[in-house]
């Protein structure tokens, strides 16, 4: 459940696994709060929006009730035709249109069909909430990316760590002598990438209440998480410490050089609009 404000009318997203449906009760709320189920039902009165809907099902949804909709196409439009969310669902087994009880209850369509209402309550609505839709859906993509980077970074962690446990810690250890281990093998890490220890990025930052990594950009941490699993398999090849940071700092030069420089020509491609 997602929240989108359009023109300080606050509009409600229902997630599902398939795709997105925005609340049809909040955009008629922005005509008229008092009046949002009737101003759904007078929607669907109309022939144009049957016609619409019909088609709409016809395209996406293989189990449509396509004798039911006749019915209703021929009815729409007569003074005497009424027509609810609830009874067009049950009757023709739509999927574009949903009704719902509860706490976040009230009428939801998949998009398409949330903005052909929107443009019928008000095509300047309907240009704004495509809009802010739009945006919100590009901000969950970038979160979703990052998302990604981070769990990947972490996955490999469990594998450098595993890397540490088998190869570089004798069983005699005390408990504050393996964490040294494992603190001293991230700053390795630290070093090859950032250039710093964990604690001199500290020392240098007092004011900041994460980490050194907390600090890292999408291509450091892409980065990061390569050299995790590299340096597992150096570990692994019974190379030395000094043996590993030489290498991973190469590597790290390397990609970081790669990464920006992809970046730089994305960006050019974006304003120049060729990407």
């Amino acid at each position: 459940m997602a929240k989108m404000k359009v023109l300080d009318t606050s509009i409600t997203i229902l997630g599902t696994k398939s795709d997105d449906y925005i609340s049809l009760t909040d955009i008629a709320k922005h005509k008229d709060p008092s009046a949002s189920n009737e101003i759904i039902r007078n929607w669907l009165r109309n022939r144009n929006t049957i016609e619409f809907l019909g088609i709409w099902e016809k395209i996406y949804n293989p189990d449509f009730k396509h004798v039911e909709f006749d019915g209703f196409k021929k009815e729409a439009g007569l003074n005497s035709f009424t027509l609810s969310p609830k009874k067009w669902i049950e009757r023709t087994n739509a999927i574009g249109i949903v009704s719902k009880a509860g706490r976040y209850g009230g009428t939801y369509a998949y998009k398409d069909i949330a903005f052909e209402f929107a443009s019928w309550v008000s095509v300047e609505f309907k240009l704004y909430l495509i809009k802010e839709f739009q945006r919100l859906k590009e901000q969950e993509f970038k979160q979703l990316g990052w998302d990604i980077k981070r769990n990947l970074t972490k996955m490999n962690y469990h594998i450098h760590t595993d890397a540490i446990k088998q190869n570089l810690i004798p069983q005699t250890l005390t408990p504050s002598q393996v964490n040294f281990v494992y603190a001293n093998e991230a700053d390795i890490l630290n070093i090859a990438l950032f250039g710093k220890t964990a604690k001199e990025w500290r020392d240098q930052n007092p004011d900041k209440k994460g980490n050194i990594r907390d600090e890292a950009d999408v291509n450091q941490l892409i980065c990061l998480a390569n050299l995790e699993s590299l340096n597992a398999h150096f570990i692994q090849e019974k190379l030395t410490q000094t043996q590993r940071l030489i290498k991973l700092n190469h590597i790290a030069i390397g990609q970081m050089k790669i990464l920006v420089e992809h970046n730089q020509r994305k960006e050019i491609g974006e304003h120049s609009g060729k990407e």
